[in-house]
C-alpha cells in the first residue's frame, strides 16, 4: 500500500529541536508545582538548557555520563533536553529499582552526577560504599533547593558572558548519546546504547507517519524510551504543549485540569480507561442506548456525518473535553479497545517499538487505522520475517536509522542479536496483506507441543481478557512425565462485580 506521509521540518539535531524561533513564544510546558500551576514558552525552555549546560560545564562536567532518576518533573525533562544538547551522555534510572539495582545501573554506566528526587538520597547514602567512585548528587525537591542554585549558577556565569556551553560544538550524531537499561539487576542488566541519529530519526519519521496535537498529558514514566522519545521529543519537535502528570493517581483530574488533545499511554491505561466507561455506562442503566448510538453513530460517519463529539460528550468530558488521539504502544492492545475509541471520536493508533530500536519500528497511520496491527515500517527501516513458517510467522528483524549502536560493555550480547545490521527482536509476527505488520508473540514465550504446532501464549490471552467476567489471565504449556508440552492451561482471574452480576 502507498503511504501519505507528513510533511515534517528536518532534524539536524536536538538543539534545533528546541531552539526553534518559529515556536519561541508557544507554551513548552505546563505542570504543577505545590499547588500551583507553572508553564514556560519554548524560548524560555532553550535559556534554561543554556544556563544548566553552562554550570555544568563550569563544574567540569564535559564528555561525562549525566544519570538522572525521579517522578516525571519539569525538573527531570530539563536535565534531559540539557544533556542531549551537550556533548555529555545521559543515563536514565528507573525510578522503581530498589538501591541495589540503582546503584549497579550507576556503575556499569559510568556516571559522574546524579540528578535526584531527595527519597532516594538516604537509601543511597547509606550504601555509599557500593559505589565505585565519588558521585556528585544534586537533589530536585531538598530543602536547599540544590538543583534551582544550579540552575542560577549557570545563568549569572552565562549573563556574565560564560558562552562555553551556547557555542559548544555539537558530537557528531552518530556518537553515543543515551544509555538505557533494560534491567537493574546485576546478571541481567543491558546498557541499550543510542546515538543522536537512532534519537532524532524515530521522531521526525514517527511523525512523518503521524501528526500529534497541539498539548498533550505526559503520563508514562520519563526514563521509558516510549515517553523519553516518543513522548517528549515528538511533542517538542510537532510543537506541542507538554502538561507533565508527576503522580498516576491524578490522571483522571489532570486530563481534566489541561484538557489535552492527545495522550501516549501503555495498554493497561487503555484497558483501565475502556472498563471504567463500559462500567459507567452499565451502572446507568444506559447499556441498550449507548450501543444504538453507537451503530446510528456508525452509520452516519459512512456518510461524512460525524456527530461522535456530540454524542459521546459525557465521555470526552472524562478526558477534559478535547482529547483527539490516543497512541498505544509498548504492548498488544485489545483490538476491539481500538474500535472503542476510535467509534467514539478519538483515534486511537497503534505502533511497535523496543527500547534497542529508540524505540519506534512501526505504526498505524489513522488514514488506515487497523486495531489488530501494528501498522508500517517507519521509512528509515526495513523490517523482514526471518525464517517464516507456512502461516508467514517468524521472528521480527529490523534494520534502520533507530537500530542501536550495541549493548554497552557487552559485545557477546550484541552479536548475539546484531547481526549484519539487523537487530533481531525476539518478538514473533507477519504481515498482512496492505503490509501492516501483526505481532505474534515472543520467541521466548512460544509453546512447542508434542505434536508440533508452535502457540503463542499472548495470542490466546488477548482473546481470553475480551470475555468481561475475567479480569486477568496467564495462558502456560502443561508437560508430561518426560517433559514434552502436551497441553495448555489458562489460568484465569474473575472479575468479581462481573460475576455477581
Amino acid at each position: 500500500m502507498k503511504l501519505n506521509y507528513n510533511n515534517v521540518k528536518p532534524l539536524a539535531c536536538v538543539k534545533d529541536m528546541i531552539n526553534d524561533q518559529d515556536k519561541k513564544n508557544t507554551l513548552a510546558f505546563r505542570y504543577i508545582s505545590g499547588k500551583e500551576e507553572k508553564s514556560l514558552t519554548y524560548g524560555e525552555l532553550f535559556e534554561k538548557t543554556i544556563y544548566l549546560g553552562t554550570a555544568l560545564m563550569n563544574k567540569g562536567y564535559s564528555k561525562k555520563r549525566i544519570s538522572c532518576i525521579g517522578k516525571n518533573s519539569f525538573s527531570w525533562a530539563l536535565v534531559y533536553l540539557t544533556t542531549l544538547t551537550s556533548d555529555n551522555v545521559f543515563v536514565p534510572v528507573d525510578k522503581e529499582l530498589p538501591a541495589d539495582d540503582i546503584i549497579n545501573v550507576i556503575n556499569h554506566s559510568e556516571a559522574d552526577i546524579l540528578f535526584c528526587d531527595k527519597k532516594y538520597v538516604e537509601p543511597l547514602n547509606e550504601k555509599k560504599e557500593k559505589f565505585l567512585k565519588d558521585i556528585e548528587f544534586v537533589v530536585f525537591d531538598d530543602e536547599s533547593n540544590s538543583f534551582e542554585k544550579l540552575v542560577e549558577e549557570g545563568k549569572e556565569l552565562y549573563e556574565n558572558g560564560d558562552l562555553s556551553f551556547k557555542n559548544l560544538e555539537p558530537n557528531p550524531v552518530t556518537d553515543l548519546k543515551m544509555i538505557l537499561y533494560t534491567s537493574g539487576t546485576t546478571g541481567l542488566s543491558k546498557g541499550v546504547m543510542l546515538s543522536e541519529k537512532n534519537i532524532i530519526s524515530c521522531v521526525y519519521y514517527g511523525l512523518r507517519m503521524f501528526n500529534v496535537h497541539e498539548s498533550c498529558l505526559s503520563v508514562l514514566p520519563y526514563h521509558h524510551s516510549f515517553e523519553s522519545v516518543c513522548g517528549i521529543l515528538v511533542s517538542l519537535h510537532f510543537g506541542s504543549t507538554i502538561c507533565i502528570n508527576s503522580d498516576l493517581k491524578e490522571v483522571t483530574r489532570n486530563l481534566k485540569r489541561f484538557k489535552p488533545g492527545f495522550i501516549e499511554i501503555v495498554p493497561a491505561f487503555a484497558e483501565l480507561f475502556y472498563r471504567k466507561i463500559i462500567k459507567n455506562i452499565q451502572q446507568k442503566g444506559k447499556e441498550k442506548g449507548f450501543k444504538i448510538l453507537l451503530k446510528v453513530s456508525k452509520f452516519l460517519l459512512s456518510f461524512g456525518i460525524d456527530i461522535r463529539k456530540k454524542a459521546f460528550k459525557e465521555i470526552h468530558e472524562v478526558f477534559g473535553g478535547n482529547l483527539k488521539l490516543i497512541v498505544c504502544g509498548g504492548a498488544a492492545l485489545r483490538p476491539e479497545i481500538g474500535r472503542f475509541f476510535n467509534d467514539i471520536g478519538i483515534t486511537t493508533i497503534t505502533g511497535y517499538g523496543i527500547t534497542e530500536c529508540s524505540p519506534l519500528v512501526s505504526g498505524n497511520p489513522p488514514y488506515c487505522n487497523d486495531p489488530v496491527t501494528v501498522g508500517f515500517p517507519l521509512e528509515c527501516v526495513e523490517v523482514k520475517i526471518d525464517n517464516p513458517s507456512a502461516d508467514g510467522i517468524g521472528e521480527i528483524v529490523v534494520k534502520g536509522d533507530t537500530v542501536m549502536l550495541g549493548y554497552y560493555k557487552a559485545p557477546e550480547l550484541t552479536d548475539e542479536v546484531l547481526k549484519d545490521g539487523w537487530f533481531y527482536t525476539g518478538d514473533y509476527g507477519k504481515f498482512n496483506k496492505k503490509g501492516q505488520l501483526i505481532i505474534t508473540g515472543r520467541k521466548k514465550n512460544m509453546i512447542v507441543l508434542n505434536n508440533g504446532k508452535n502457540v503463542f501464549p499472548e495470542e490466546l490471552e488477548l482473546y481470553i481478557s475480551s470475555i468481561s467476567y475475567i479480569a486477568d489471565v496467564v495462558v502456560y504449556g502443561v508437560k508430561n512425565e518426560n517433559g514434552a508440552e502436551v497441553g495448555l492451561c489458562a489460568e484465569v482471574f474473575a472479575n468479581e462485580e462481573r460475576v455477581a452480576e
